[in-house]
């Protein structure tokens, strides 16, 4: 990257001398926490959504027992695209609406931070808001607005927090994508727990108890994130500010390079998150209507379904970080494009348990939470090829000086999956359930296919051994 090293190794001089866990900066445990209260945040509040919207919220607007400041311009607005819609697929195409933005304001946070605020400002900025976000959803009145801050927060919150994992190894550390995988790890603890806190919360004693629970998982996240920031580097704008060089760097046509391979890599990868956050839309549905989750005599809430993902990526990411380093040693471990096609690969697996035992199934039968499990299991590997691996390939390529803003762009492929997620939904009333499930594992597959097609060029546009 030309003279972008510099940069970095600067990164890396004013955090190396600090204390390390586990072989990694200490910083990056203060990062983990951070993000397992955001995501506990996040999480607790996407477990209670859709059951939200089609068990309550909707069918109480469209009966008048319910207010909801916007909500009537946006049924409009929404049924004037896609015709009348029945209480679940309007229910789908919000959920959608809600999380693509959730993830197309990173863009624009990280173009923020990298010019103006800087990350750690941005941060700060984006949990407050997040909080003000989910204590607004317990009034049903401010359903829609609470939304918009989550939305707007996130924006400022997530791209920034990412982006300084990279900026505690020096260039080319070959510990960054385990650095990634085991911050992933703080991601998914936070989800772990979530569903069963603000689930259960919300599903046994009343929807407001939920959503407060994810507001105060923010603020903690918020807290722990301001006492920890002596163990983390300083970021790019402040360097830039404290060196006094403010030249604009021009980029080489090798980097751009990197950047419209990214750009590639988006747009497939979005398929990918189509699927995969089917989890919080219909699979939850699925879930919660054709799912048995007694266990010896005592039913679960279904909302815990949500937790089975995180469960096992905490359990599976230190088993596969070691066989990533065991192939490393032999020189055989595949590289990031490599590991994120086999993700889509086994994202699309992961539906055939659930395409086997929803064929000729009825409306109102049930079947074990174990398929359930079975097909997660499956899905959670995939995962784990492909997420926090795409982080650790930004970190490597982009260039430092625009590293907030293209982590930003990195998750438009979030964005375009999730609002895929909610329209895909709309199917889930009117499609025989094995055929449904059929178009999710096909199109995982087929993002799988594409990325290994295109694996050499992008390669060779990067410019790197990933």
């Amino acid at each position: 990257m030309s003279t972008n090293v510099s940069n970095a190794s600067t990164a890396y001089d004013t955090i190396r001398t600090q204390k390390t866990i586990l072989g990694h900066p200490a910083g990056l445990f203060v990062l983990f926490f951070t993000e397992m209260w955001e995501r506990f945040s996040y999480y607790g509040m996407r477990a209670l959504l859709i059951l939200y919207m089609v068990d309550y919220l909707i069918k109480g607007v469209r009966d008048g027992t319910i207010h909801v400041v916007g909500f009537i311009p946006l049924q409009s607005a929404i049924q004037g695209v896609f015709g009348p819609l029945n209480v679940q697929p309007m229910a789908s195409q919000i959920y959608g609406i809600y999380t693509a933005f959730v993830y197309f304001t990173p863009l624009f946070g990280g173009m923020l931070a990298d010019r103006y605020l800087g990350q750690r400002k941005a941060v700060v900025i984006g949990g407050i808001l997040m909080a003000i976000g989910q204590f607004l959803l317990a009034a049903e009145s401010m359903f829609l607005l609470g939304l918009l801050f989550l939305i707007l927060g996130n924006g400022s919150f997530k791209p920034n927090l990412a982006t300084q994992v990279g900026s505690l190894y020096p260039p080319g550390d070959p510990r960054l994508d385990r650095a990634y995988s085991i911050y992933y790890m703080g991601v998914n603890l936070g989800a772990f727990f979530s569903p069963l806190v603000c689930g259960t919360l919300g599903q046994k004693y009343g929807w407001a108890y939920g959503f407060s629970a994810a507001g105060v998982g923010m603020v903690c996240g918020l807290i722990f994130y301001l006492w920890g920031q002596k163990f983390l580097a300083k970021d790019l704008l402040t360097r830039t500010h404290e060196s006094h060089h403010k030249e604009k760097v021009k980029l080489t046509a090798k980097e751009w390079k990197v950047i419209f391979a990214l750009m590639v890599l988006v747009v497939v990868n979005a398929f990918f998150w189509a699927v995969y956050e089917q989890q919080g839309n219909t699979l939850q549905l699925f879930a919660d209507r054709n799912a048995d989750w007694h266990v010896f005599g005592w039913e679960m809430p279904s909302t815990w379904f949500q937790s089975i993902n995180p469960m096992l990526i905490f359990a599976l990411t230190p088993l596969l970080i070691s066989f990533w380093g065991g192939q490393s040693r032999k020189g055989s471990e595949p590289g990031s494009i490599t590991k994120m096609a086999m993700g889509c690969i086994l994202l699309g697996v992961s539906f055939l348990p659930l395409v086997y035992i929803a064929r000729g199934m009825g409306e109102t039968e049930k079947i074990s939470f174990l398929w359930l499990v079975g097909s997660t299991f499956v899905l959670t590997i995939g995962e784990l090829y492909l997420s926090p691996i795409g982080q650790s390939l930004v970190a490597q390529v982009a260039p430092p000086s625009l590293i907030s803003m293209l982590m930003g762009m990195w998750f438009l492929s979030n964005f375009i999956g999730n609002y895929l997620t909610g329209y895909l939904g709309t199917f889930y009333e009117t499609m025989p359930r094995d055929v449904f499930f059929v178009m999710l594992g096909g199109m995982a597959l087929a993002a799988g296919v594409a990325i290994f097609a295109l694996g050499k060029p992008l390669r060779s546009a990067m410019g790197h051994k990933v």
